[in-house]
C-alpha cells in the first residue's frame, strides 16, 4: 500500500517557461524522502524533470529540497544544463533502432511508421514528448525505477546517429549509407 501512495504523486506535468527558448518541462516523478535526526524525521522532496524544445533537444535533471516547488526548480535548472541534441528522421521518429542501458535499467527504442504515435511507458513517454518525437515504439526491459528508465533512455538516444554523420565519419556519400531504395520497388512494379 505504501508503494501506491508514494507513486500516486507521479505524473507528467507540462509547463511553458519564460526562458525564451520555448522549452517545456515535464515532471516525471516526485518522491518524499526522510532523514532521521535526533529530534525525529526531516522530510524533503526529490523531483525528476525532463526538459525539451520539441525540436530535437532534450535534457533531464534531479533536484532535492525541503519544499516541492524548490525541488522542481532545481531539477529543471539541472535539466537545462544537461541538454543533448538527438537527430530525428523527418522530424518525427528515430533514424534507427537503438538499445540503451543504465544500471539495471534497459530500454529498446525503435523507429516507427508515420501515425504510430508514442508507444512507451511513463518516464520514457515524457522524454519523447519533450524531445518532439511523434512516432516511436519503446520497451523497458529491466528496472522500473523512473531514474534508471530515464537515464537508460538518454543512453540510447545519445547513441543515435544520422545518416549524414555516419557518412561523414566513414568518408562516404549519404546514398552509399542508405542504399538505393527506389530501384528495387520500380523493378518490382515493372515486372508485374
Amino acid at each position: 500500500m505504501a508503494r501506491e501512495s508514494r507513486d500516486g504523486n507521479r505524473g507528467s506535468r507540462e509547463r511553458d517557461r519564460d526562458g525564451g527558448d520555448d522549452l517545456i518541462d515535464k515532471l516525471v516523478t516526485i518522491n518524499r524522502v526522510a532523514k532521521v535526526v535526533k529530534g525525529g524525521r526531516r522530510f524533503a522532496f526529490a523531483a525528476l524533470v525532463v526538459v525539451g524544445d520539441q525540436k530535437g533537444r532534450v535534457g533531464y535533471g534531479a533536484g532535492k529540497a525541503r519544499e516541492v516547488p524548490e525541488a522542481i526548480r532545481k531539477a529543471t535548472d539541472r535539466a537545462k544544463r544537461t541538454m543533448i541534441r538527438v537527430p530525428m528522421k523527418e522530424g518525427r521518429t528515430l533514424h534507427h533502432d537503438v538499445h540503451g542501458e543504465y544500471g539495471a535499467g534497459m530500454v529498446v527504442l525503435r523507429a516507427a511508421e508515420a501515425g504510430t504515435g508514442i508507444i512507451a511507458g511513463g518516464p520514457m513517454r515524457a522524454v519523447f514528448e519533450a524531445l518532439g518525437i511523434n512516432d516511436v515504439v519503446a520497451k523497458s526491459l529491466g528496472s522500473r525505477n523512473p531514474h534508471n528508465m530515464v537515464k537508460a533512455t538518454f543512453a540510447g538516444l545519445a547513441r543515435c546517429a544520422s545518416p549524414r554523420s555516419v557518412a561523414a565519419r566513414r568518408g562516404k556519400k549519404v546514398s552509399d549509407i542508405l542504399g538505393k531504395r527506389d530501384a528495387p520497388e520500380s523493378e518490382a512494379a515493372a515486372d508485374v
